[in-house]
């Protein structure tokens, strides 16, 4: 199932003209990895996040916010009131 995160990253690494194993190199794991990241087939870990902003030369808050969308989205996506949920989430955050 494709992601917002793994989406942007495949992006940015074809215009940059990034193979999959150069990425793969500067973040030390298997190509095979970054590959199922960016088909949403295995998740990131959050401390990873900031070294591959440095690498594909986007802000690490960008690709935090959709990672972060992502794992909202994965726990409430089979849920009947997910929307009104993330409407009250919002107002919450917005009054803190």
């Amino acid at each position: 199932m494709a992601t917002q995160f793994g989406d942007k990253i495949r992006e940015l690494r074809i215009k940059q003209q990034l193979l999959l194993r150069q990425v793969a190199s500067k973040l030390d794991v298997d190509t095979s990895i970054i590959s199922k990241i960016e088909r949403g087939e295995r998740p990131i870990k959050k401390e990873k996040i900031i070294i591959l902003a440095k690498i594909l030369k986007v802000s690490k808050e960008e690709l935090l916010t959709l990672w972060l969308a992502d794992q909202v989205y994965d726990v409430i996506k089979n849920e009947d009131n997910a929307d009104e949920a993330l409407k009250s989430v919002s107002k919450k955050i917005k009054k803190q």
